[in-house]
């Protein structure tokens, strides 16, 4: 063993040793904060499918998406992909890689008063920020509550690296967490978001961030690569 790779090591083992974290593959899990009320964990991916969604445009799975030991995984520019059942007060967690300039996001509360999800439903932005456009700007840039809501710079890792995702929504308040840091906080239908929303490209839709349930959404129409796994979700009171 390198010597200097041995303080790190001893240090892991103190922590596993207190369950302060787990290693699990190639990705670190951090043990999120304790949420009042919530329910039993329910998984949205199966080893080889992914029953929980759907297509946006369609009923079933669309074609170009993909579950394989339990990854589900695009290539390119497909249809979005919404839950089959609807959520209003929930805690998400996911990880989540893009491949080079990749750009996706994780919608929340949509609905179908538009023809497109992101019109209708705040967006948990997914982002390679060094090299996507989006990432140029905090405003747009990973962990972001897309056009609304800044994330901070530094915490997102590198493409074909696994980030974790925390997404709690309950009531008017919302969480982005990214890779164990909490980055964005903000409340719904305050002064705040409403000032936010009329400055932003959303002001044209009336029905944007109203809905207090709707379905979760994975936004699938940018081309290159994502893949998610652990993805499980679980209601709160």
């Amino acid at each position: 063993m390198n010597r200097a790779l041995m303080p790190t090591v001893a240090l892991g083992a103190l922590l596993l040793g207190y369950g302060l974290f787990a290693v699990a593959g190639d990705a670190l899990v951090v043990p999120t904060a304790k949420v009042d009320g919530a329910g039993p964990w329910r998984s949205l991916l199966e080893s080889s499918s992914a029953n929980a969604w759907r297509g946006w445009t369609s009923s079933g799975f669309p074609d170009g998406w993909h579950v394989v030991a339990g990854v589900l995984a695009k290539e390119g520019s497909v249809d979005d992909l919404v839950t089959r059942e609807v959520y209003g007060d929930f805690e998400l967690e996911l990880e989540w890689k893009l491949g080079k300039a990749g750009n996706s996001g994780i919608f929340y509360r949509g609905t179908r008063d538009y023809d497109h999800i992101y019109w209708s439903a705040p967006e948990y932005q997914l982002l390679d920020d060094a090299n996507a456009h989006d990432g140029q700007a905090r405003l747009t840039s990973a962990a972001a509550a897309y056009a609304l809501y800044a994330a901070p710079a530094g915490v997102v890792l590198p493409y074909d690296q696994w980030n974790t995702t925390r997404i709690i929504v309950k009531g008017a308040h919302v969480e982005h967490w990214l890779n164990g840091r909490k980055v964005v906080d903000y409340e719904l239908w305050s002064e705040d978001w409403q000032a936010k929303l009329a400055a932003s490209k959303f002001a044209a839709y009336p029905r944007y961030g109203l809905a207090k349930s709707g379905v979760i959404g994975i936004q699938g129409d940018h081309d290159g690569s994502l893949a998610i796994r652990r993805m499980r979700i679980r209601t709160l009171k």
